[in-house]
């Protein structure tokens, strides 16, 4: 993708509305390869949804559509979510869960990579939590601050597909949620500087290690992580 942008220039909205499977398969170097056939058309869905929002929110230009989220995190959070592929909200026993792990990452990415510039100097930034996937809730068990039950641990360890939405899907996300929420509140009370965005960040690049990797993750076919 960025080699693309380097040689043709940033797409435009017309060109990311018109996105299909063939594009974004000849793109990522993907022809011919029919098990990736689904994650193709998600990509363009997403590319083309993408294309919508910024002509709804910006008339195409992407740092109009970020100036209206006016400086905050959360804003631009909620407006994201008028994409289905960033509503990462769940249903658990009747309760409405939003992990909204992409679209909290991408805010956090974007006041990364334009450091600095006004529109993404968000003054909420702080109100961001985990970026709740599969690979930070293992990290948190193997460095023993989540426990899972025996059952569901013997499931992952055999390489069971959890289903995305399930009750032991949501709870395993909810639950790291929860206990790095916790971890920034003892940090914070001990003096350090800290929020769940950047915690997330230590622990995602601690999920890298080899003795974690070697680990079983719960695996999960979805479009949010």
């Amino acid at each position: 993708l960025t080699r693309a942008f380097r040689v043709d220039g940033p797409w435009d909205v017309t060109t990311l509305r018109t996105m299909t499977p063939a594009t974004c398969a000849h793109l990522f170097g993907q022809e011919g390869n029919a098990e990736v056939n689904d994650l193709m058309a998600l990509f363009a869905r997403a590319l083309r949804d993408l294309g919508t929002w910024l002509d709804q929110h910006g008339g195409g230009d992407p740092m109009a559509a970020l100036r209206t989220a006016d400086g905050s995190a959360e804003r631009l959070v909620m407006s994201l979510q008028e994409m289905q592929l960033f509503r990462d909200v769940a249903d658990y026993r009747g309760r409405t869960v939003p992990l909204l792990k992409r679209a909290q990452l991408l805010t956090a990415d974007l006041s990364l990579a334009l450091a600095g510039n006004p529109l993404v100097t968000f003054r909420d930034l702080d109100r961001l939590t985990l970026f709740a996937d599969n690979l930070v809730p293992h990290v948190l068990r193997m460095e023993g601050v989540l426990a899972y039950d025996p059952a569901l641990l013997a499931r992952i360890n055999a390489g069971e597909l959890l289903i995305a939405g399930s009750p032991e899907e949501v709870e395993i996300r909810s639950v790291a949620v929860h206990a790095v929420e916790l971890l920034v509140t003892e940090l914070r009370a001990a003096g350090r500087d800290v929020s769940a965005a950047r915690l997330d960040h230590l622990l995602w690049h601690r999920g890298q290690s080899p003795a974690i990797k070697a680990e079983p993750r719960h695996r999960c076919r979805c479009p949010w992580y």
